[in-house]
């Protein structure tokens, strides 16, 4: 078998006349595991080939293959059993972008554990309630930051003890994972498992309340075929690089299961600080032939000087994470001669909606549904909206009949769950529209949307217009109340160095975005401040601006 066609016996698939994916069907066996049918597979297939280049800013590099990632794996499952962990326990991960995080998830994989992703950016409070939640059993964490100070004081707090593995070092009252993983056997007996046991979870922050737990099945990782094939378009003999840390979703959608399931290699660059003249570096060092990253990044590239690189080895490149601006898109190409190739999707699903290979991206655009879903776009009532008419982004599915690549449901949260899949539909919270050659367009969260004198208007469109003025450095938009039009926009601000508020500033700010877009999105209210509220992951708190300026116009009212 060759590796390019590795991933098939997985999924059936369905092209057009020109070659692009039609339809997708995930066919595996009902006991799939990514970490014995792919992984291990490919070490008995291929043993010697590439599965991982690391490397860190220290100049550090190792290079992984896939022998070496079943039989770390397998030793990390075997270290974990020897301390009682077992099918269906809870297991956080926070381990930036070491190699060891891979070793980890693996093992984890194997004995049928939940493992659970976190950024090591959470303080006591936060691991507090993530122990709570997730009942966590165990966690391994970096010494290369403080955050075993606060997983000490989180335990202290709640009275338990939890089993506490470190990596990359040793810490007092830890298990010295590096250490221990080599003394284990790199064999074991298959766990059973099916498409309904959990396997991964992730906290997600939201816009309101605390985090919900999302979690995956076994078969989760299928879903991401379409992500790794059809939209990065990895190479089977190149090397993919997605820059996203492990603690976040995006992570195995660029950094493990898709790339894997086609055999590629994958590039980790364990950074702390991002420094777009290092990511230029290692793209041209180590010939990177596929690359994702959100919008922002590429901004921040093209300002470096990509043209001052030897970026020959890259063929394609995809964005995702917010907006993309269009401006942004025709410098890269300009420079480059490729397309940026945008994607959507959640940390409840895999890619949803995207520009996938074959396709021409419009600009801005997220592209058309993944044929691996049922997508549609609904009013309030649950009724498809017509061309050009925003509506929420849904998946036509049933809780009953498991979606491979669909969450299994919010753990131990039946009411926000059941809220999530209703009506046969799942409910992304997501708005958008569809043009006429079926493109859907991104218009913001159903919760963001303002509506002013009969418009609705997406905080996206407004923002990515302000973030061209030179004296925006960070934004957000949102609906702030009006006795006159119900809501009216508001743009709060936090300015570049060179700048200073005033009152001229404002006025020059409105006529910047009433001159780039269509007037009636111009935010008739602008406050600068110093910073923005954010969630621990980085997404700015809308519904804290929008909820404070609610609570101010009550009182100017009584």
């Amino acid at each position: 078998m060759e590796m390019k066609d590795f991933y098939k016996q997985f999924c059936r698939e369905a092209f057009d006349e020109n070659g692009h994916l039609t339809e997708f069907e995930v066919t595996a066996a009902p006991d799939f595991n990514f970490a014995y049918d792919v992984v291990d597979r490919i070490a008995e297939l291929e043993p010697n080939r590439r599965a991982m280049i690391w490397t860190n800013e220290a100049g550090e590099e190792k290079i992984f293959t896939f022998r070496q990632m079943s039989d770390y794996s397998t030793r990390a499952a075997n270290l974990f059993a020897s301390y009682g962990i077992g099918k269906g326990d809870t297991v956080m991960l926070i381990l930036k972008r070491n190699y060891q995080f891979w070793f980890a998830i693996l093992g984890l994989h194997k004995l049928g554990a939940i493992a659970i992703p976190a950024t090591n950016l959470l303080t006591t409070k936060d691991i507090v309630y993530r122990f709570e939640a997730a009942s966590v059993k165990a966690i391994v964490c970096t010494s290369q930051c403080n955050v075993h100070a606060y997983i000490d004081e989180a335990e202290k707090k709640l009275g338990i003890e939890v089993l506490k593995f470190s990596a990359m070092g040793h810490f007092d009252n830890y298990i010295n994972f590096d250490e221990e993983i080599e003394k284990q056997p790199a064999t074991m007996e298959r766990v059973p498992v099916t498409a309904e046991d959990g396997m991964l979870m992730y906290f997600t922050s939201g816009t309101t309340g605390q985090p919900k737990m999302v979690l995956h099945g076994y078969d989760y990782p299928l879903g991401h075929i379409i992500t790794g094939v059809h939209w990065h378009n990895v190479d089977p003999d190149g090397l993919h690089l997605t820059l996203a840390e492990t603690g976040w979703g995006k992570a195995v959608w660029g950094k493990l299961y898709g790339q894997w399931l086609a055999g590629t290699g994958i590039f980790v660059y364990d950074f702390d600080k991002f420094v777009p003249h290092d990511i230029l570096r290692m793209i041209e060092k180590y010939r990177i032939t596929t690359f994702c990253a959100p919008p922002t990044i590429f901004r921040f590239l093209i300002k470096e000087g990509i043209a001052n690189f030897d970026l020959s080895s890259l063929r394609y490149a995809t964005v995702a994470g917010e907006a993309l601006n269009e401006e942004v898109f025709n410098k890269f190409k300009e420079i480059t001669g490729l397309s940026l190739m945008e994607g959507f999707g959640q940390t409840e699903t895999t890619l949803t909606i995207a520009n996938l290979y074959g396709s021409t991206p419009k600009p801005g655009s997220m592209g058309r549904p993944s044929p691996l879903y049922n997508v549609d776009l609904v009013d309030e009532d649950g009724n498809s909206v017509g061309e050009g008419e925003v509506g929420e982004i849904i998946v036509r599915a049933s809780r009953e009949k498991h979606q491979p690549g669909l969450f299994l449901g919010y753990y131990r949260d039946e009411e926000n769950t059941a809220k999530a899949w209703r009506g046969g539909y799942y409910h992304t919270g997501d708005t958008a529209y569809r043009d006429e050659d079926g493109y859907f367009w991104y218009v913001g969260r159903t919760d963001d949307i303002i509506k002013s004198s009969g418009y609705r208007i997406g905080p996206f469109e407004v923002e990515s217009v302000l973030m061209e003025h030179p004296a925006v450095l960070e934004c957000a938009v949102t609906g702030t109340p009006d006795p006159i039009r119900g809501q009216v926009v508001k743009a709060t601000i936090v300015l570049t160095s060179k700048y200073e508020a005033s009152e001229e500033l404002k006025k020059e700010i409105q006529t910047f975005v009433k001159k780039t877009t269509a007037p009636y999105k111009y935010p008739r209210v602008i406050e600068f401040v110093s910073e923005l509220p954010k969630t621990i992951s980085g997404k700015i708190r809308r519904v804290e601006i929008a909820q404070r300026d609610r609570e101010k116009a009550k009182q100017q009212q009584q």
